[in-house]
This record gives structure tokens, sequence and C-alpha cells, in this order.
């Protein structure tokens, strides 16, 4: 006897949808950052993955050499398609290429229902450099991301270089970390995530998370490894998976963190330059 599994649509029977994140970045052809990390992270969190492509970069562990976005309305959308049909819990944003992207992203989130006050929580990764130092992003689009996704983001993911771009500011302790997450804050979203993983001088990998009252430290073992391509869109995946499923922003937080921390343990070298932090620990972890 044969048992048909079937989705969650109309008139169907079989198990329930799981809840849905999307995220709206660019590829990566070496499969290791960008929107197939984003997919691979939702999948082992429990979500049922959506997205939009903003560019098409090639890419592999060496470098980028060469990105190609994807018209602002082809962008738009792809977010309007996934949102009218399926729907989105939660969506995160990565590579965004151009203002013009940006700009037709921000009126898309706005018309779905996506970002802070509405249905649906938004996490800002604002990835301004690939982690070789490739430049992703022109001037005039981290001023649209500063001027319309920051006010309308339930968080942003910032890590210390991107800090400096936005904030002017160069993060070496505590004390710079908090500043530069006020300056942050000031921009508008709901809270700031400074991510510490680039402090060299710091024995922990620590983040701070700033909700315009509290900080709160996060704090994990700084693992030694040179592969971590993929570490930021797998805490801000994970960030975003937490809140599709409804749990609340700190929460959601930490498990973004526990999961990059597992994942940059189980990192492993691809490639001659450097490799993909590692995803398969969850085909063996209990939580």
């Amino acid at each position: 006897m044969t048992t048909e599994l079937r989705g969650g649509g109309s008139g169907t029977s079989g198990p329930a949808a799981p809840p849905v994140a999307m995220t709206v970045a660019g590829t990566d052809s070496g499969g290791s950052a960008g929107l197939a990390c984003d997919l691979k992270t939702f999948h082992n969190c429990g979500v049922h993955g959506v997205f939009a492509v903003t560019a098409v970069t090639v890419q592999n562990s060496l470098g980028v050499s060469g990105v190609h976005p994807i018209p602002p309305d082809t962008v738009a959308a792809q977010i309007d398609a996934v949102a009218s049909d399926i729907g989105v819990g939660a969506a995160k944003t990565g590579m965004l290429a151009s203002a013009e992207i940006i700009r037709a992203v921000a009126a898309a989130f706005q018309r779905n229902g996506i970002g802070r006050g509405l249905a649906s929580p938004l996490v800002i990764d604002p990835v301004a450099a690939s982690m070789h130092g490739d430049p992703l992003l022109r001037e005039d689009a981290l001023d649209a991301i500063r001027d319309l996704l920051f006010p309308v983001a339930t968080l942003v993911t910032p890590n210390l270089d991107e800090v400096r771009l936005l904030t002017g500011i160069t993060v070496s302790d505590r004390r710079s970390a908090e500043r530069a997450a006020r300056a942050l804050y000031e921009f508008g979203p709901e809270s700031v995530l400074v991510k510490g993983g680039h402090l060299a001088n710091d024995p922990r990998s620590t983040d701070l998370l700033f909700d315009g009252e509290t900080f709160t430290e996060l704090p994990a073992e700084r693992i030694d490894t040179p592969h971590t391509h993929g570490g930021g869109d797998s805490l801000g995946a994970a960030t975003t998976a937490a809140l599709a499923k409804g749990e609340a922003l700190v929460d959601a937080v930490r498990a973004g963190k526990r999961y990059v921390t597992c994942a940059v343990a189980t990192a492993y070298p691809l490639g001659a330059g450097v490799g993909p932090v590692g995803h398969f620990w969850r085909l063996s972890d209990g939580g």
C-alpha cells in the first residue's frame, strides 16, 4: 500500500506546511554564501525557504570576479509572486547590488506587509563587500539601505566593516561597539546586532544586541579556522527562520548565534581559498 504525501494547498490532505522564510539576495556560484547558504540554513532550521534573486555573481573560494544585477522590477516581481500566493512568515536581505534594486525591494516589502510593525519581521544584513574585500555596493546603495530599509527593519546585522562604512565608527572594544549600536539605531531599525566575529583582539566571538534601551551580549567560543565563508548569512538566515516560527527577537537572535557557532565549528576546506561554514552538523544534532 502506497501513501501519497501532498502539500498544504487548497483541497489537499497530508502534513501541514512549515513556516515560510524568504531571502532576497544574490547567488554564489561556489555554493558557500548568498542564496545557497540562506536556503541550506532555512531547511536545517525547519522552515520552507523562498527567495528573490537580486544578482548573479561569478565567484569561488578565491573571490568575486563578476556581479550581474537582475532588473529591479524583476526582483520586486519575485517578492510579489511569492508573497501573494505562498506567504512570507519572515524575510531577510543579503546582497542588494544597487540603489535601484533597494528602492524596488523596499516598495515590495511595504505592499506585501514585510517589515517592522507589519505582518512579517524583516532582517536586514547590509552586505557591502564580500569576505575577500570585493565591493558589492556603491555609496548611493549604502545611502539607500540606511534611508529606505533600516527604518522598516526588525533587526539589522552589520559586521564590523559594514558598521564602519555605515557610521564611520571603528569598533575596537565593548565601548565602541555600544557607540556604533546607538548610531545604527538612530537610522530607525527596531533592533541592532553588531557582529563581533571580526574583532581579532576579543578572545570570544561576542555579538552585541541593542533594542534602543538594553544591550544584550551574545558571546561564543572563538573557533580557530580560516573557513568562515557564509557565516554572516547563516546567522541572519537562522535568526529569520526563528522569527518565521514566531519566536521573540532576542530568542531568535540567540538561535541564530547558536547556529552559526556550530556551523563555524564544522567548517571545511573547499577550493584553494576560504571554505564554507558547515551545515551538516544538523544531520546528527539533537537540538
